[in-house]
């Protein structure tokens, strides 16, 4: 009698034990659902504080809409299909831009001593008369 008690009363207590350990699983990921919305919130109410500001509607206007202000000129770059293209985006990798190394002053003061030296011979003075007699681009 005494193990049949006790097994009403395990079973009894393991299922309250399940449904208290449910719930509280549960309102762990309620409480995840809350901040992420409380974050969303602040984002929100960020945005839309500095959409208050004239300077950044202003900003806006152009980057979304192309507007321009007064005496500016506006430009859009189109592509060989014949549609504009779109601004990018991100920025380059600083180790993928080509670096050069800068000459020593010394050495370019030095290249234009030897061109006053041993100027280049002048380029050859346009023909004023054009001969139509030579044909196929043979002289």
């Amino acid at each position: 009698m005494l193990v049949l008690v006790l097994a009403v009363l395990t079973v009894s207590y393991a299922s309250s034990l399940r449904a208290y350990l449910q719930q509280r699983s549960q309102i762990g990921e309620l409480k995840a659902q809350i901040v992420e919305r409380e974050a969303s919130i602040n984002d929100l109410e960020r945005e839309k504080l500095r959409w208050d500001d004239p300077a950044y509607v202003k900003a806006q206007a152009r980057a979304r809409f192309g507007y321009v202000m007064p005496g500016e000129s506006g430009f859009e770059v189109i592509g060989a299909d014949g549609k504009p293209l779109e601004a990018q985006a991100s920025l380059n990798d600083p180790d993928d831009v080509i670096k050069t190394v800068p000459k020593a002053w010394w050495s370019a003061a030095w290249e234009s001593v030897e061109l006053a030296g041993n100027p280049p011979p002048p380029d050859p003075e346009p023909a004023d008369l054009v001969d139509g007699s030579v044909t196929g681009g043979q002289q």
